[in-house]
């Protein structure tokens, strides 16, 4: 249950400390492993399907955490809701911008669309990948470095096939859809950071404190 909302200075209603730790840190996580697989790791190479698998799994406990977490954390607590988000908008670049428990209706669309992005980021990995482990594929190449191609060879031993076409296809088709979710992801990101910014200074208050410490300076 939420904690209840105190006055501040002036009657402005200040909302308890929303981000309990799994919240902050699943973010951060997140944000960090976006940033190395696509700035500074290899498509494709060991330490990027790596990172690949530990979002997947942040992002699964996540989501979890929705369902189950706290007040604050749940999806209840932000449901998308696009005419909200455009009414919090106008109000932001209005002057009018007021607080909220959790995410606001805007920051909650942003919420819903980022984790899409991972979702589908994440899903044709595994396609591109044939969803081996991170360690299968090192094995595999290691292998391969060392001279024996039979690793990459299919158990019934034949040749090219309409189902070898097909497979390709649909790792084409995935690197493709991979490529434009990752990228729309990074936009995303930084429309994110450009709004946290905004509603940090129409309110205030540093909106990324809370997100790093879990409590808001009192004034």
């Amino acid at each position: 249950m939420a904690q209840a909302q105190a006055p501040g200075q002036g009657g402005t209603v200040v909302p308890p400390d929303p981000w309990d730790p799994l919240v902050r840190i699943s973010h951060w996580a997140i944000a960090a492993a976006v940033i190395a697989n696509y700035l500074l790791t290899k498509p494709g190479g060991i330490w990027h399907v790596w990172i690949g698998w530990a979002v997947l799994a942040l992002l699964g406990i996540r989501l979890i955490w929705g369902i189950i977490g706290t007040a604050e954390a749940r999806f209840s607590a932000f449901p998308p809701n696009p005419r909200a988000a455009v009414r919090h908008l106008f109000d932001l670049f209005g002057g009018r911008a007021r607080e909220h428990p959790s995410h606001n209706p805007a920051a909650a669309i942003m919420v819903y669309a980022l984790w899409a992005c991972l979702a589908t980021v994440t899903a044709t990995g595994l396609v591109m990948t044939g969803a081996k482990s991170p360690v299968t594929i090192a094995e595999e190449k290691a292998a391969v470095a060392a001279g024996d191609w039979s690793v990459l060879v299919k158990p019934d031993g034949e040749g090219e096939n309409e189902g070898d076409d097909n497979e390709r296809g649909l790792g084409k088709a995935a690197g493709e859809v991979h490529e434009v979710a990752a990228n729309l992801m990074v936009v995303l990101a930084l429309l994110h950071v450009a709004g946290v910014a905004v509603e940090s200074r129409a309110l205030g208050r540093n909106l990324v404190r809370p997100m790093i410490l879990g409590r808001r300076r009192r004034r």
